[in-house]
């Protein structure tokens, strides 16, 4: 049976605790946490680190401090070697009643003997429902009597999970396309527990740019380092969402081609039912591209915080120059390291030709003419500009971007004179003119 439509809802997202939290579980993870937010229900997390020598204390700390970073809270946690008591006494149940039994194995060693507690196997046809997917049935007979345990002391993966999906009261099992599997298997257990049956929805995988299996080679890496590369948290959550669903495909739809959603936001708009039975493929220039948004959308005060941090005191005077210019935080060091903003560190250098365009295309008087003019006028945009614009925005705005930077390429000029102040761009400006 499956269990009740009016109980409250409760999801859990189960990590095994023997690698980095990967970028497409965490997809796995918010579709769980939009599912249960909506629902007025709950979410737990679960360490299954019942595998003892792959299981780290390091990945466990890596997990959880990767869903902090997102701001991500649990109600419950839990782990499944924490609870070896709870599923000793209920396999013991299970081979009082006859659906599990001992089994002698041979051995894989001359002279040593071993045991495993296997499941009884029906041989029945499993069907359920796949929110997903709709109605399946398979016929598990040729799985024969599987092991559920090595020992009663020690489970195996399967019997792990469907205790603590009862006992924790999970309605609703979201997770990936993998674990379609191990449903039957599960089935079987419950059915021989007696267990209510959750709902279950299988999703599928997400796939690199080449349609194979998402790795490190498409950009994909743990959580954690898109944080250390500068990604906002904000802009990775609207990211996953979106891999796989979108408001083109929801009854919930507002504006159908958005992309850039907050939290609250998907919290209300994201429909389980709607995620497309397709992969979802991984596009890191997508995601750029939407941590930019959420970028613009910062207070500057935010952005001049986070530029000093990199580049140092005093360097606030460069975060409209800086928001100009990247995708995420990582961006701007490898900016410093481009001279991007060499103009700011150190007093320009460069030959009198430079003032006179690429190609020696402007004439040196009328070059000479248009700095001394914009040394007459406010250093801001409109003045500086209207006269551009009168004169020939080349012939004026190309000499006052190399007098202010030095080099053919810089920020805006207008952004660079804010960022330098009044006083040092009318020393360079002036600089400028005296060697023509």
């Amino acid at each position: 049976m499956e269990n009740s439509k009016n109980s409250e809802v409760v999801v859990r997202f189960p990590p095994s605790p023997t690698g980095m939290l990967h970028i497409g579980s965490v997809r796995t993870a918010l579709f769980n946490y939009f599912f249960a937010k909506q629902n007025g229900g709950k979410i737990i997390l679960r360490m299954e680190d019942t595998d003892k020598e792959r299981s780290k204390k390091e990945f466990e700390e890596n997990i959880i401090a990767g869903f902090e970073w997102l701001n991500i809270k649990f109600d419950s946690f839990y782990r499944q070697s924490e609870r070896t008591e709870i599923y000793k006494n209920e396999l013991e149940k299970m081979i009082k009643e006859g659906s599990a039994y001992i089994s002698k194995e041979e051995p894989t060693e001359e002279g040593k003997r071993t045991e495993v507690i296997r499941l009884k196997n029906p041989k029945k046809v499993i069907t359920f429902t796949d929110m997903l997917r709709g109605e399946i049935s398979v016929d598990p007979s040729d799985l024969g009597d599987f092991v559920i345990a090595r020992s009663i002391d020690d489970p195996l993966y399967h019997l792990a999970v469907v205790v603590d999906d009862a006992l924790m009261g999970i309605t609703n099992v979201i997770r990936g396309d993998d674990g379609l599997a191990n449903t039957p298997r599960q089935i079987l257990i419950q059915e021989a527990l007696g267990y209510a049956r959750p709902a279950y929805a299988h999703i599928p995988f997400v796939l690199g740019a080449d349609k194979s299996k998402l790795s490190k080679r498409h950009g994909a890496l743990s959580l954690l380092e898109y944080r250390e590369m500068g990604y906002l948290p904000e802009a990775i959550i609207n990211f996953l969402s979106t891999l796989g669903w979108s408001t083109q495909s929801s009854h919930n739809q507002t504006d159908e081609n958005r992309e850039i959603f907050s939290r609250e936001e998907l919290v209300k708009l994201f429909d389980i039912m709607h995620v497309q039975k397709a992969p979802a493929v991984f596009n890191i220039e997508k995601l750029d591209w939407i941590n930019r948004e959420h970028l613009l959308k910062l207070p500057i005060e935010e952005i001049e915080i986070e530029v000093v941090k990199r580049l140092g005191e005093g360097t606030e005077v460069l975060a409209e120059i800086v928001r100009d210019r990247i995708n995420k935080w990582g961006d701007i060091s490898m900016l410093k390291e481009a001279g991007e903003f060499d103009f700011f560190f150190k007093e320009p250098s460069y030959e009198q030709a430079l003032l006179l365009g690429k190609k020696g295309e402007l004439g040196l008087e009328e070059t000479k003419k248009h700095l001394d003019k914009i040394l007459t006028l406010p250093l801001s945009k409109d003045p500086i500009w209207e006269y551009a614009s009168e004169s020939g925005r080349g012939a004026v705005l190309w000499p006052l971007r190399v007098a202010l930077s030095g080099k053919e390429k810089s920020p805006d000029p207008f952004a660079m004179i804010r960022a330098l102040g009044e006083t040092k761009s009318r020393e360079r400006i002036s600089h400028a003119s005296s060697i023509l």
